[in-house]
């Protein structure tokens, strides 16, 4: 996909009024109103509204610029949508935002005479699940099968025009005012804007003509995901009247590991050492998300100190490199000993050098 910045024309730096002031410019040039049955014309107003509802939002800029198109929903990820912040905006999303570009007023005033244009619906609606996945997946990537249910047209069903918006979607409604009359448009709120109403209903269907329908379908888990991401596959939602299925929305949730801790793409592990390992160092196995390396531990460690395996956490999105595994060390002191180990612990005291300037500060 092409950078969002250079749709709009402006350099990533821009301020917001500077990205509200190009996309103004650029919404009226490709507005379908202007462009009747122009294609291209569409494609990029779509394109600059997607654009712009990521770039006018801190939150999904800041996503936007350290992760690029896949951190807001707009990557490739094998032709099932994207992941992280997200967006799918349909015709309808891009006219609700019109009242922050032009300030309230109706956009398509500018090209119909006061008359909004019908938003109907042109989709079913979207599916929102979770999905649980563990470290090791999100290290590697995983392909997921998922059971979803969602709804479908009943086969049999029969749908006729709508009596009240007369196939039309939307209702106008005409009010005088010392303007004279003034023409606002709704959608219809029998049809909810498709224009059809249930005629035949198949035994088992709903009052919209519907039944539910369990499916299992893949997915390809992007690997470097993070706790709240979430996928977009397309087609896999709610169908409305006319077939047209809305989206499946997976959300990611990290299951919690028994001794691994994640920071971003970096992992935190505790590692427990005996004194005499402590003291004379040596080489230790320990697990990583990819499975298990060994750590070399050196003489003379203190509990506390971080030891740091690069590359072994998890990989970071857009990116072929990885994180690193931190290890903090802590030095297991036994409570308890028997006659002979008290006096071997006594017998190296003594041999050990004193300890110089015991005492350290502490701020508080």
């Amino acid at each position: 996909m092409r950078d969002l910045y250079e749709i709009l024309g402006v350099d990533n730096n821009a301020t917001r009024d500077e990205i509200k002031k190009s996309y103004r410019k650029l919404a009226l040039k490709y507005h379908p109103d202007r462009n009747p049955d122009d294609q291209e014309a569409e494609k990029n107003f779509k394109e600059a509204a997607e654009a712009y509802s990521v770039l006018s939002d801190d939150r999904k800029k800041a996503q936007y610029d350290q992760f690029g198109h896949a951190g807001v929903g707009l990557g490739d990820t094998g032709g099932q949508g994207g992941f992280g912040g997200g967006i799918h905006m349909s015709m309808d999303d891009i006219f609700s935002q019109f009242g922050d570009i032009f300030g309230g007023s109706p956009f398509e005033s500018f090209f119909g005479g006061g008359q909004s244009r019908g938003r109907t619906r042109s989709r079913g609606h979207d599916i929102r699940i979770k999905l649980k996945i563990n470290y090791e997946e999100i290290a590697s990537g995983i392909e997921k099968k998922i059971k979803i249910k969602h709804s479908v047209v009943a086969p049999g069903a029969e749908f006729i025009t709508c009596p009240t918006c007369h196939g039309q979607g939307q209702v106008t409604q005409v009010s005088n005012t010392i303007l004279g009359q003034m023409r606002s448009s709704t959608v219809c709120p029998h049809c909810e804007g498709s224009g059809k109403r249930i005629g035949n209903r198949p035994l088992g269907a709903g009052p919209d003509g519907m039944i539910k329908k369990d499916e299992t379908i893949k997915i390809k888990v992007p690997a470097g995901v993070e706790e709240g991401n979430y996928m977009t596959v397309n087609g896999q939602g709610n169908e409305d009247i006319n077939g047209s299925p809305g989206d499946l929305i997976v959300v990611f949730s990290e299951e919690e590991h028994p001794y691994f801790v994640r920071d971003g793409e970096h992992v935190i592990l505790e590692l427990r050492i005996s004194y005499p390992t402590a003291v004379l160092g040596g080489r230790v196995d320990v697990p990583t998300v990819g499975g298990k390396a060994e750590l070399k531990i050196p003489a003379g460690i203190q509990s506390g100190q971080v030891l740091r395996m690069r590359g072994k956490g998890f990989p970071m999105l857009r990116s072929k490199s990885r994180g690193d595994q931190l290890v903090k060390i802590q030095i297991n002191t036994p409570s308890k000993l028997n006659r002979s180990g008290k006096k071997l612990v006594e017998g190296l005291d003594k041999e050990l050098p004193p300890i110089q300037n015991p005492f350290n500060k502490i701020d508080l």
